[in-house]
């Protein structure tokens, strides 16, 4: 079991923290209160680590951080509180208390930590949008429900389900994961046929992790190879690209891919979902973007079909990220469709999109023995593209015929 790290800013919430790690303290753990206030004002109330221990983390020191300038004082005491916390060592769960300013101080030090050890946030920013502050982790927000500014009968009940969350989380071991090595599919509705049967085949000998490709999922996917949690990944909706190209609302980022490509891992790619762009309501359409074809996938989602130009661009992307992959990749072309609206009568049949997107990575792939597109003639939800897929992740050591 490890410890405990209750973390705030003394300065103003020293009370709510001593609370808080007393609750945690009294269910049995050990714990380590942590003061990340950037005022420089030495706390009624002695952490057991103070601001200037964390501060002199940064990189350049804890004077890089005591600036008397608070926007630029709490950027660098969130780096140096990354560093700090990274370099433990007995980290068993953390529980951070902010505003919206130390929310944003404390998240990126969770976010850097592995998933699935305990990462709680007690916040009064949590009831809104808080994807800027979890990202790809697991942080767990608690609303605060009335401002953290001392303790009353509200921020008590809160505060004291936290700790017991965090106390519990620590103190209790998870069941421990089957042994059978893990690999990361992306899955998107319109590919949901293949991902779904690729995983069921595999799920005998490998524990399939599959990740919905709404941006959010690519980059948790990649976070989960950064950590060398993932042996490897079957990348069958790489749609997220089309957004990041386009201005759609799912892009995973200019970085997806790039963690793949560092680690090495074996990779097997393909098109899935690269005949759409995703949108919210179809008032939220760019005007620019009118007059374009589209399909109302529910009432909250609008999706736009890629054109040829569009898809060279993709392309283009995606042949950049291949060529930097490190480990051996196979990168999968379905030649009867990339998604279930793009096939023959379907909304999004476009055969010279399709053959744009499919020119390009031809073109601009640097193609090895390591590296390889491969051109499949059915549609990625027809089984034969499956028995492809799986037949490209045994080729290269990922699958049944890379095992010992």
């Amino acid at each position: 079991m490890g410890r405990a790290y209750v973390v705030g800013t003394f300065d103003t919430k020293a009370a709510e923290l001593r609370y808080v790690a007393a609750l945690v303290a009294e269910a049995g753990v050990e714990v380590t209160t942590v003061d990340v206030s950037t005022s420089g004002a030495e706390p009624t109330d002695d952490p057991d680590v103070t601001a200037a221990e964390v501060a002199a983390a940064h990189p350049r020191g804890a004077s890089a951080v005591f600036t008397g300038e608070r926007g630029s004082a709490v950027r660098a005491m969130a780096l140096a509180f990354e560093r700090w916390l990274g370099a433990r060592v007995d980290v068993g769960g953390v529980l951070g208390l902010g505003g919206s300013g130390g929310t944003a101080l404390i998240a990126p030090a969770l976010r850097a930590l592995p998933v699935g050890l305990p990462k709680l946030v007690v916040s009064t920013v949590a009831s809104g949008d808080v994807s800027g502050y979890v990202d790809a982790s697991d942080i767990a927000m608690f609303p605060a429900v009335t401002d953290l500014a001392g303790l009353n009968r509200i921020s008590r009940q809160v505060l004291g389900n936290a700790a017991h969350a965090l106390a519990g989380a620590v103190r209790s071991a998870v069941p421990a994961a089957p042994e059978r090595p893990a690999v990361a599919l992306t899955m998107f509705g319109v590919t949901t046929p293949c991902v779904t049967e690729t995983a069921r085949r595999l799920a005998a000998e490998h524990d399939p992790l599959v990740f919905h490709a709404t941006g959010t999922g690519g980059r948790a996917m990649e976070k989960l190879v950064a950590d060398g949690l993932v042996g490897a990944v079957l990348d069958i909706t790489t749609t997220e690209v089309c957004d990041l190209i386009a201005g759609g609302v799912m892009s995973a980022g200019p970085e997806r891919l790039d963690a793949i490509a560092r680690a090495g891992v074996p990779y097997v790619g393909s098109c899935g979902a690269l005949d759409m762009v995703n949108f919210g309501p179809p008032d939220s359409v760019p005007e620019r973007y009118r007059g374009r074809l589209f399909h109302e996938h529910n009432p909250q989602v609008t999706l736009m079909r890629t054109t040829p130009e569009e898809n060279r661009e993709i392309g283009r992307f995606l042949a950049a990220k291949l060529n930097a992959c490190t480990g051996p990749v196979r990168f999968l072309l379905p030649e009867g469709g990339v998604s279930s609206l793009d096939l023959p009568g379907r909304p999004f049949h476009d055969p010279d999109a399709d053959a744009a997107l499919f020119e390009v990575l031809e073109a601009e792939v640097r193609q090895t023995d390591l590296r390889r597109l491969v051109r499949v003639p059915q549609d990625i939800n027809d089984d034969g593209f499956v028995d492809a897929l799986l037949g490209a992740f045994d080729e290269i050591g990922a699958g049944r015929g890379g095992r010992g």
